[in-house]
C-alpha cells in the first residue's frame, strides 16, 4: 500500500508540474500572428459613438429586411471574401451605412452595388475601407 501511495504522489506531482509547462503554450498568443486584428483606434471611435455600430441598427421590419437582404446578397456572392462577407451593415429608417475592412477596391465596389440595388442609390453611405489603407 506504501508503495501505491507513493506512485499516486509522484504521479501528481509530475502532472501539476508538466501540465503548466505544456499548457503555456497552448494559450499564449504572438502578438505577429494577427496584425489586421489590431483595431484598438477604430474601436476607440465606436467606443465615442462617433460612427454607427450594429447596437444602432433599428428594430424596424422594414430595415431589418434590407440588412437581411443585403447580407444574404453578400454572403451568396462566392467571389467575395469572408472579410468583405462580415462588413458590417446598419439600417435605419431606410438608410444603410457600410462599414469595415474589405480586401480591394474591387470588394467595395461590389458590396456597394448590392446595397444600392437593394436600398436605393441615394440610401447607402459607403464607409468601407481597404485593408491596409
Amino acid at each position: 500500500m506504501n508503495r501505491r501511495s507513493s506512485f499516486v504522489a509522484a504521479s501528481i506531482l509530475a502532472g501539476a508540474i508538466l501540465v503548466p509547462i505544456g499548457a503555456g503554450s497552448l494559450f499564449a498568443q504572438n502578438a505577429g500572428d494577427n496584425p489586421a486584428a489590431e483595431n484598438s483606434e477604430q474601436n476607440k471611435v465606436d467606443a465615442n459613438h462617433q460612427t454607427l455600430t450594429p447596437i444602432d441598427q433599428s428594430n424596424k421590419p422594414a430595415d431589418i429586411q434590407i440588412t437581411r437582404q443585403i447580407r444574404r446578397a453578400l454572403m451568396d456572392d462566392s467571389q467575395l471574401s469572408m472579410l468583405a462577407k462580415n462588413v458590417k451593415i446598419i439600417t435605419i429608417n431606410g438608410a444603410v451605412t457600410l462599414r469595415g475592412p474589405v480586401k480591394t477596391e474591387q470588394e467595395k465596389d461590389d458590396i456597394a452595388a448590392k446595397a444600392e440595388s437593394i436600398a436605393g442609390n441615394s440610401n447607402v453611405e459607403n464607409q468601407l475601407q481597404v485593408a491596409g489603407n
